[in-house]
C-alpha cells in the first residue's frame, strides 16, 4: 500500500523523515505546495488536486484535519490521523479566530525567529525536549524558511475557527495519538480504530518515527 502524507502547521515534508513507508509527503497550501486559498474548502480542493488515487492519507495535526476534511466532503475514502482535532462547537469559535489571530500578528509583526521561539515554546509540545538536539535544530531552520505571511494566512483560513465540524465523520477514519499526550490520547481512544504510541507526546512524526510507522501499517 502507498501512502500521502501530509505534515502539521509549520511544518514541510522532510517532517515525516524517520516515518519508514511507502510513501509520498507533500507540502501543505502556505508550506511550500503553492500560496493559501481563500477558503478552508478551497484548500482542501488544491490538496485534493495533489493526491493520487491508490494512496491511503495519513496527516498529522494540520494535515490529520485537512485529511478528515477530505473523508468527510468525500473526496478520499479512508484515511489515517495522527494528533487530529476533529472539531469544536460554534461556541468555541469566536475564542479560536482570536487565539490564531494573536499568532498571525506575531508573525506580521516580528517574523519566523520570534514565532518559531514562540509556538515551539508551548506546552503542548514539553515532550519534545527528549528528542536528540540536532533533529530539532534541523526542523528549526526548516521553520524559519517559510514565509510568514503564507503561515499566517494559513491560520486564518486553515485555521481550527475555519474548519467544519467534522467530529461526526471520526467512524470512518483511524487515529493515532502519542500516549503522553493526555487530550489527544483521549480523542483517539474515543475512536473505534486507533493506536497510541508509546513514548511520544503530541507531534508523533518527530518524537517516535519507527513507531509511528508501525501504528500506521497495523491500522492501514
Amino acid at each position: 500500500m502507498r501512502f500521502a502524507l501530509l505534515h502539521g502547521f509549520a511544518g514541510d515534508p522532510a517532517a515525516w523523515a524517520g516515518v519508514d513507508l511507502d510513501a509520498t509527503a507533500y507540502a501543505l497550501p502556505g508550506h511550500g505546495g503553492g500560496p493559501v486559498a481563500a477558503s478552508w474548502d478551497g484548500n482542501l480542493a488544491q490538496v485534493a488536486a495533489m493526491l493520487r488515487a491508490d494512496e491511503l492519507v495519513v496527516g498529522y495535526s494540520l494535515g490529520a484535519r485537512v485529511a478528515l476534511g477530505l473523508v468527510a466532503t468525500g473526496r478520499i475514502a479512508r484515511a489515517l490521523l495522527v494528533s487530529v482535532n476533529p472539531g469544536i462547537a460554534d461556541g468555541e469559535r469566536a475564542a479560536r479566530r482570536a487565539s490564531d489571530a494573536r499568532w498571525a500578528e506575531l508573525l506580521r509583526a516580528d517574523g519566523m525567529a520570534a514565532f518559531v521561539a514562540a509556538w515551539e515554546a508551548q506546552p503542548l509540545f514539553a515532550t519534545q525536549s527528549r528528542v536528540a538536539p540536532e533533529r530539532l535544530a534541523a526542523r528549526r531552520a526548516r521553520r524559519l524558511a517559510l514565509d510568514p505571511e503564507q503561515l499566517a494566512r494559513s491560520l486564518e483560513t486553515m485555521g481550527l475557527a475555519e474548519m467544519p465540524d467534522y467530529r461526526g465523520a471520526l467512524d470512518r477514519v483511524a487515529l493515532i495519538a502519542g500516549a503522553d499526550d493526555a487530550r489527544y490520547a483521549a480523542i483517539a481512544a474515543a475512536a473505534p480504530r486507533h493506536q497510541l504510541v508509546a513514548g511520544a507526546g503530541h507531534d508523533v512524526p518527530l518524537e517516535q518515527p519507527a513507531a509511528l510507522a508501525a501504528a500506521i501499517r497495523a491500522l492501514s
